[in-house]
């Protein structure tokens, strides 16, 4: 073989470790996660059935999934992306790893929030998932030189359940043993909502009693269809208008169609899920956070 040949065969095997390498975890409780825990006797689990939405079940072990921006167009800000899936499964995929994919072609930093699941059969869904939110905006804040970002501008993506989680952990304090060890904000900075799930009272018609909107809620980016029928258009649009009533910076996009769980995936004969994610892009731009 001659030299040429084996630089050549050198760098085939180089591009094709990179393209197979497995981006960096970052365990959230290494020294033990806070009550409500989840069942650790089976396995977690990924399953794709016919309709190609993955599915992640018995997340015993929460964390993070990193997926650095690219570097050329890196702004310094990151983005903790919680997926949906009705707190009996995490919808990882088109509501996870490919958002993270998606915010790192912006200059962001994508930090996939596997969280505890399943919590549907807990006295409070939410609870575990919002304690592992919390945690994560502390960590990527305490972590933030070594991932190059700035620790002023940490968001949280939510999508469908990871909405309602975004939410409530946005405007609470944390509520668990220890939730000030990391001497960092559990508060993000930015919010990006897509069909947050049930986050409408339809019984007070009002927003659910866990979610407090005041002031000090961080700029806030919606999008919703108003043919979901899981989430209904009535929350995010009284969301908005809370935003509003306390001055709190806020966008809202309400899509004629597009239904519930399109994630980053288009959907026939529907706008809005291939026209949300330019509208957000066009809003994070314009508060410094996305690439020109």
């Amino acid at each position: 073989m001659t030299l040429r040949a084996m630089w050549i065969l050198f760098g085939t095997l180089l591009a094709t470790t990179t393209v197979l390498a497995e981006p960096p975890e970052i365990a959230l409780w290494p020294n033990g996660m806070p009550e409500p825990k989840v069942q650790t006797a089976l396995p977690e689990a990924i399953r794709k059935p016919a309709d190609a939405i993955q599915r992640r079940s018995n997340v015993s072990n929460p964390r993070l999934v990193v997926y650095e921006a690219l570097e050329a167009k890196r702004t310094g800000a990151a983005m903790i992306v919680v997926p949906g899936g009705g707190f009996g499964i995490l919808a990882d995929e088109h509501e996870g790893s490919e958002a993270c994919v998606w915010l790192s072609k912006q200059g962001i930093t994508g930090f996939l929030l596997l969280h505890r699941c399943p919590t549907n059969k807990h006295t409070e869904a939410s609870e575990g998932p919002v304690q592992d939110t919390h945690r994560a905006v502390q960590l990527v804040r305490q972590q933030a030189e070594k991932w190059k970002i700035d620790a002023k501008k940490v968001g949280v993506l939510g999508y469908s359940a990871g909405g309602q989680v975004t939410l409530i952990a946005a405007t609470n304090e944390p509520k668990f043993a220890g939730a000030d060890e990391l001497k960092t904000s559990h508060k993000p900075d930015f919010l990006v909502l897509a069909y947050p799930y049930r986050i409408y009272d339809e019984k007070k018609k009002a927003l659910r009693a866990d979610i407090h909107i005041d002031a000090k809620t961080p700029p806030t980016f919606i999008a919703q269809a108003s043919d979901d029928t899981a989430s209904l258009p009535q929350g995010s649009t009284l969301l908005f208008l809370e935003l509003l009533n306390n001055k709190v910076p806020a966008e809202l996009h309400i899509y004629e169609k597009g239904g519930h769980g399109y994630g980053m995936r288009a959907k026939p004969n529907a706008t809005g899920p291939t026209d949300w994610g330019h509208r957000a892009e066009d809003w994070l731009r314009l508060r410094g956070l996305g690439a020109k």
